[in-house]
């Protein structure tokens, strides 16, 4: 051990470890309704399309149709590779990917809705790049609707999915009028 590790560890020891605390773990200020924004952005990292992720995807939603499986039923028909899912795009946008849930936190009540549409194809090796902008702000009593606008765009800066997202969240209990 070097002389500077030794000395470090001296001092730790004469100082005494500090005090643990879950929440120096988080990595996100908390937010309630009030204190999202519109125009707020949350890029998400970028996935490439692999056979692994349609394999689990076909898994995870029963569609067995050999569009998503078949080379050769693809090629036969026009397509490159094999042809992703729909809604295997769109579950590209979902929120808990990003630092979106660390500042939702327990402010988070439920997801509402969903929709889109898918504008060009993706196809196995496609990387994706989604991105969620808080485009409405709906405020309740005691809570509001958070508005995403979700896109995907590809490898090649293509749009492939234009769509929505509405969660409710808590407003904060020190600005809710009581009943």
């Amino acid at each position: 051990m070097s002389r500077e590790t030794k000395d470090y560890m001296a001092m730790v020891t004469e100082m005494g470890e500090p005090e643990f605390s879950f929440e120096a773990h988080q990595y996100a200020t908390h937010k309630w309704f009030e204190d999202f924004n519109i125009g707020e952005t949350y890029c998400l990292p970028s996935r490439t399309q692999t056979e692994g992720i349609f394999a689990a995807y076909m898994v995870a939603s029963g569609d067995h149709h050999p569009i998503h499986y078949d080379r050769k039923y693809c090629k036969d028909r026009g397509h490159k590779d094999l042809f992703a899912h729909g809604l295997q795009t769109m579950c590209q946008t979902s929120p808990g990917a990003g630092l979106w849930p660390e500042e939702v936190g327990e402010s988070l009540i439920g997801a509402l809705e969903y929709g889109g549409k898918n504008l060009k194809p993706v196809y196995c090796g496609d990387t994706l790049y989604p991105r969620l902008e808080i485009i409405e702000l709906i405020p309740q009593r005691s809570t509001g609707v958070l508005v995403f606008r979700c896109t995907v765009h590809n490898q090649d800066g293509v749009l492939v999915l234009d769509g929505y997202q509405k969660f409710l969240v808590r407003k904060n209990p020190a600005n809710v009028p009581p009943k």
